[in-house]
Order: C-alpha cells, then sequence, then structure tokens
C-alpha cells in the first residue's frame, strides 16, 4: 500500500467520469474544511496481507490527525501512487472497514465517490507533516 497524506484547510471534489459500473449514479460534489486528505493506493499484494495493511492504515492516520491536530479524514482510493493495483472490491471494501474503525475511534470520516475521476480542489499549506507519504 502506498498512502499520501495531505493536511488541507480546504477540500472539495466534483465527480467527472464514471470508471466502474457498479458504481453509484448522481453523485453531488462536496466540500470540506479542516481535514485530512488520504490518497490511498491499495496494491495487488496487500490482499495476500489484508489484516496487516488494515492496521497499519488506521494507525498512520490516527497518528497523522494527532500531528496535525484534525478529528476529520477523507479517504480517496488513488491507483496513481503504484503499478500494482488490488482488485477493486477489495479497495472498496478495504476502505470501508477503515471508515469503520476510525469513526468507532471518534472521527468523523468521509470517502470520495469509489469508481469516479474527480475534479479537485486542494488548499493544503506549507508545513512540516501537512504532506506525508508512507509505504506500507
Amino acid at each position: 500500500m502506498k498512502l499520501l497524506l495531505v493536511y488541507c484547510k480546504n477540500f472539495g471534489y466534483t465527480p467527472t467520469i464514471k470508471t466502474l459500473v457498479t458504481a453509484p449514479e448522481n453523485i453531488s460534489p462536496a466540500q470540506y474544511e479542516n481535514v485530512e486528505v488520504a490518497f490511498i493506493q491499495v496494491e495487488k499484494e496487500d490482499e495476500e496481507r489484508e489484516s496487516d495493511v488494515e492496521k497499519k492504515l488506521v494507525k498512520n492516520l490516527k497518528w497523522v490527525c494527532g500531528k496535525n491536530q484534525v478529528n476529520k479524514i477523507i479517504l480517496h482510493s488513488f491507483a496513481h501512487l503504484s503499478e500494482s493495483k488490488a482488485e477493486p472490491e477489495f479497495t472498496k471494501s478495504l476502505l470501508c472497514r477503515t471508515e469503520e474503525r476510525l469513526i468507532n475511534a471518534g472521527y468523523t470520516v468521509s470517502q470520495t465517490p469509489f469508481g469516479y475521476f474527480l475534479d479537485l480542489q486542494v488548499d493544503a499549506p506549507g508545513f512540516s507533516l501537512a504532506r506525508v507519504f508512507k509505504n506500507i
């Protein structure tokens, strides 16, 4: 798994192109303030180490939120950090389980629409932990 964490003063998206037949229709744009955005590349090899990857993902998200003093997280499937890609069903399931674990820990969590290309609006300040890359 590759993980790019970006603290954003403002983050928004507008769905543009549906890429998965199974994705829902009529997805609305959204805007968020003071949020940690996780660009997540789930790789094929992650399917063999599901529990370990999920645990490390949650741990890294909690850590960076603590460092940036936020409790809001956006999970964004981002298949551009590696050539290796897990199956879409596995990726979506992992994101949903991660969301549930974080909500149970007291975080406010949302996911960008899975199965869409999105126009992104990113307002990310430039300080030390505003951008973190992890290879899980």
